[in-house]
């Protein structure tokens, strides 16, 4: 019994050793992919007399004591003015000098650095930026260089892991690794510009790593390492990539022309909620929903209206809002493509031809004006002012002056100064339009009103009572 006992306490100790070494052999081999791609991974080294560029760009004061020799400038600095240097990363993609990096590490640069591992270095000639994804392309003098390979579109899942290489705080080629933590992480730019549908991961990345690649278990570049999320300025496990279906489109067009063009459709959207899917005829929230729709625009070519929900563009289902600026940009200007809507209640299919938006564009859509007791709604409404209709570029609508507690409307989230323009599908251009709309609505249903609300315009689900 004791020689069995101890026999049955040796098998469970051999299993357990057994699946520890099994379970080491399944982690990835990062060595070999460090040792192939890091010769085209360089350090980006800017110099700009204004003010800061790179994202790696410190003060002495600014760095612990024991990582001050690491950096590129030791002392004290000079008194101002006096040029300023900033770090970051890049990797290499062709053997004729094209580098990729961000457009946050070059912007504002006098002067571009590349260093490679080996200790060359080369004064590096900005080819374009775009802004907009935030890349950059540059070029150096030589030939015969060791270059990444880039990764297919879209080969990159939730969980897989993932590789970076740069210089965070200016330590030259750090590797750090972690898993993709999500995709199509949607980060609009300070002009609430979406056109990148970010990789988030759990890699370390720190200031000085901007611009390097993310690589995936084969050793091509998945992505372009971009952002943080942070408090303290250091990394928490919240990193951002931008992935290489962009990089690859944006990198070609940067060479062939010097600057982006991306795909444009002319709308303002916004999501779908539960309350505007019931509304609309929707099982469930999904799609964008159209709320403006800009004249003369390629949506308004293309037979598009305020109200539509898209659930299809160019073949690629539309979950949220935030999905469709991601795939209208990589659709090359003037291509048709094939556009899955709902309206009225019904799917329809459109055929739409995209637009241009040149880097430099900037648009922006004009559009978007009362009764006594509030009504079947509750709300209080009456002719928009011509002031606001001049201002909000509306050719009609009412204007919410009043809501009733406990309304429809005041469930719904209506507010006053809210200009309604649309009720279900009908056009509001007049108050006697408003009462036709809403005498024509049923109790028990469902109905989005479409609003101009201080310039910005949105639909709104509103649900009757029994």
């Amino acid at each position: 019994m004791i020689v069995k006992t101890k026999f049955s306490v040796l098998v469970l100790l051999c299993g357990m050793l057994f699946a520890a070494v099994s379970g080491a052999a399944e982690l990835p081999d990062f060595k070999t992919i460090v040792k192939q791609n890091s010769p085209a991974v360089v350090k980006i080294i800017v110099e700009s007399s204004g003010q800061a560029v790179a994202d790696g760009e410190y003060g002495p004061q600014e760095i612990p004591e024991y990582l001050r020799r690491f950096f590129e400038f030791r002392g004290q600095p000079p008194a101002t003015p006096h040029p300023r240097m900033g770090l970051g990363s890049g990797f290499i993609i062709s053997r004729d000098g094209y580098i990729v990096t961000n457009n946050h590490v070059v912007e504002g640069a006098d002067s571009v650095l590349v260093r490679l591992s080996d200790r060359r270095e080369y004064e590096a000639e900005v080819v374009g930026t775009d802004p907009r994804s935030d890349l950059a392309l540059l070029r150096v003098e030589a030939s015969d260089l060791p270059v990444v390979a880039l990764a297919a579109d879209n080969n990159l899942e939730v969980g897989e892991w993932v590789l970076a290489i740069g210089s965070p705080f200016g330590l030259d080629y750090s590797v750090t690794a972690g898993i993709v933590s999500a995709m199509g992480r949607s980060l609009p730019t300070e002009n609430n510009e979406n056109y990148v549908p970010f990789i988030q991961t759990d890699v370390a990345i720190n200031p000085g790593n901007s611009g390097g690649p993310l690589f995936n278990l084969e050793g091509k570049v998945v992505g372009v390492n971009s952002q943080i999320f942070t408090r303290s300025g250091g990394s928490i496990g919240l990193s951002f990539s931008i992935p290489v279906s962009v990089v690859r489109n944006v990198v070609e067009q940067l060479k062939a022309n010097g600057h982006v063009t991306r795909g444009w459709l002319g709308v303002t959207i916004q999501d779908v909620d539960k309350n505007l899917a019931d509304s609309f005829g929707l099982d469930r929230p999904q799609g964008a929903l159209v709320v403006q729709v800009g004249e003369d625009g390629p949506a308004d070519k293309g037979g598009l209206r305020e109200g539509d929900i898209i659930l299809r563009f160019d073949g690629q289902v539309i979950n949220t809002s935030s999905d469709l600026p991601h795939v209208v940009g990589l659709v090359a200007p003037g291509t048709k493509v094939a556009v899955e809507i709902m309206r009225d209640r019904k799917k329809r299919n459109l055929k739409v031809e995209v637009g241009g938006l040149e880097a430099d564009d900037s648009y922006s859509l004009a559009s978007g004006n009362t009764t006594g007791q509030g009504g079947k709604l509750g709300a209080v409404v009456a002719e928009a002012p011509a002031e606001a209709l001049e201002r909000w570029g509306l050719s009609g609508g009412v204007q919410v002056r009043d809501v009733v507690p406990g309304s429809p409307a005041a469930d719904a989230g209506v507010e006053p100064g809210d200009i309604i323009t649309l009720v279900g599908s009908r056009p509001v251009k007049s108050l006697e339009a408003f009462e036709e709309a809403v005498a024509g609505l049923q109790p028990g249903t469902s109905v989005p009103l479409r609003l101009m609300r201080r310039g910005s315009p949105l639909f709104i689900g509103l649900k009757l009572p029994e």
